[in-house]
Formats: C-alpha cells, structure tokens, sequence
C-alpha cells in the first residue's frame, strides 16, 4: 500500500509528480504493510505502474473537470434522514432545497430517497422511486445545469432515476446490495460511486470491527472496483468512497481522515463525506 505525502506549495521539489495531474504533488510516499511499521520512502522507489496510478489525471465526472475539488451537495428527499430528514420531503421543498444548495456553491447534487442513517429501515422500490424521480425530472425541467447524482442501493431506483436525467450512481453498498447493479452501470454507461459501509445501515453501527481500519477499506473498495470492471464499468468512470460514520466508530473515522491519501492509489477520484456527521460534534465536544 502507498500513501502519498502530499504537499500543497508552489515551490516544488525537483523530485516532485503531481498528485492525479493536478496542482498538488508528493516527493515522498508511505509505504504500509500490514503488521509492520509504516516506511517512508522516496516517491521514486514506488513500482511505475503503482506511481502511475497516483499521478494519470483524472477523467472528468458528470462533465465536470477533477483537476479541482468539487462539492456535492447532499438532497435528502426523506423524512428521516439524519440531519435533514423532512425538510425536504416534498416536491416545492425538494426543488427550493436544491437551488439553494445550487446556490451555495454545490457542483453535484445528490439526490437520496432512502435514509441509511444508522438502525434505518429499508423502504420499497415504488417509495424510494416516487420520492426521487419527480424531483429529478423537475430540477431537469428548470433547464438547471447542476449535474445531478441518485442515492440508492437499489438497480430498478437507479434505472428510474438515470432514465430521469440524473448522471451518476451512487451506492452506499458499492453495488453488493443489488447483484444487478453493476450491470445497469455497465449498460447505461453512467458514472458510479462505490462506498465502503461496515454492514447494512439497521446494524453497522453495533460495534464495528477492523483489523487496519484504513487498508481493510483500500482492499474493499479496490474488490469493488475490479468487480465494477469485470461488467463492464470504466475505471475512468469510477468514484471510490471511505465512507466516513458508515459502520465506523470515531477512532475508526479519524483513521481515515488521516489516511486519505491512500485512496488516491486506486486510480479513482475520491469523494469524501464527512458533513454533518455525528462524530464531529464528538470531536469539538457538542454531540454526545
């Protein structure tokens, strides 16, 4: 496994390779094995083809370039999500609730139907579809240029939802839910998120349980990866998620943070959920 130490000034060292093309670059990487210490090392002591999986720019996602970071902005058309659940369960409140994320700066928006906060029970296909796809087709007929993303573990959702106008599939189970999955992705040609959960969201959050928190997620999401590939999915395609708070206790979490960098060597654009969690609050000492 390597972990690239990343840096962020102008003034780069003459050993430097940007970081997936972009602006930020590393000279040094981390290299870690499991029941050993982690090694620094030159970033020229890496394999080329691992090296190249960290420095090959991205391919862009939903049209939008990832020489940047990018901002999703998370719609929850639910009445029990964890932090907006009812606010925008409704056609008026969905679409006002969306351009208002628009408007604050989202570049993607993310459209849920399904709470999978922790102990949430799973709700029908025909609900999860009937809360999505009309807002979908409306934010699509306000001429609105905001790519949009469905959030459902579910192959019929997703259909009804691509089939709509939203451009990506994003799937808190990493397309293990539904065995269908990725052959809709494969068939439809739509970009895709893959995510790491610790179990289903009625019981990830009874005491979960890692080996190396970080790596046993690296060797998750690059299974899911290779099995994206085999039905036919485009790595170029592909978003890879740690998934912050899904079946992660906080130590769990702040591994992750920290570790971030890691994902980068999966050869995918990392998305990165942490707004609003819970553990959050934990840290700064205002949530319980």
């Amino acid at each position: 496994y390597w972990r690239p130490i990343v840096l962020t000034s102008d003034q780069r060292s003459p050993d430097a390779f940007p970081l997936a093309g972009g602006a930020f670059w590393f000279d040094e990487v981390e290299h870690l094995r499991r029941n050993h210490p982690p090694e620094r090392l030159p970033a020229s002591a890496m394999q080329a083809d691992k090296r190249a999986l960290l420095t090959t720019p991205r391919g862009p996602i939903l049209g939008l370039s990832m020489a940047q970071p990018r901002l999703m902005g998370i719609l929850n058309v639910t009445p029990d999500s964890f932090s907006d659940g009812g606010t925008h369960h409704g056609g008026l409140q969905a679409i006002t609730g969306a351009k208002n994320l628009i408007g604050e700066g989202a570049d993607i928006i993310d459209i849920g139907g399904e709470s999978t906060r922790p102990g949430a029970d799973m709700v029908p296909n025909s609900v999860e579809i009937g809360r999505t796809v009309p807002v979908i087709k409306a934010l699509m007929g306000t001429g609105a240029l905001t790519p949009l993303s469905i959030d459902t573990r579910k192959a019929e959702v997703a259909e009804a939802a691509l089939y709509a106008g939203a451009g990506m599939f994003n799937d808190v189970s990493a397309m293990t839910h539904d065995p269908s999955s990725t052959q809709l992705a494969a068939r439809a040609g739509c970009d895709i998120c893959l995510m790491h959960a610790g179990g289903d969201p009625k019981t990830m959050q009874q005491d979960p349980r890692y080996d190396d928190v970080l790596l046993d997620v690296y060797d998750y999401l690059e299974s899911r990866i290779a099995a994206a590939e085999l039905a036919g999915v485009k790595r170029a395609r592909i978003v890879v998620d740690p998934g912050i708070g899904f079946g992660k206790t906080l130590e769990h979490n702040l591994a992750l943070l920290r570790g971030i960098a890691l994902f980068h060597s999966l050869g995918c654009p990392v998305l990165l959920g942490a707004s609003r969690k819970r553990f959050i609050g934990q840290i700064a000492g205002v949530d319980a």
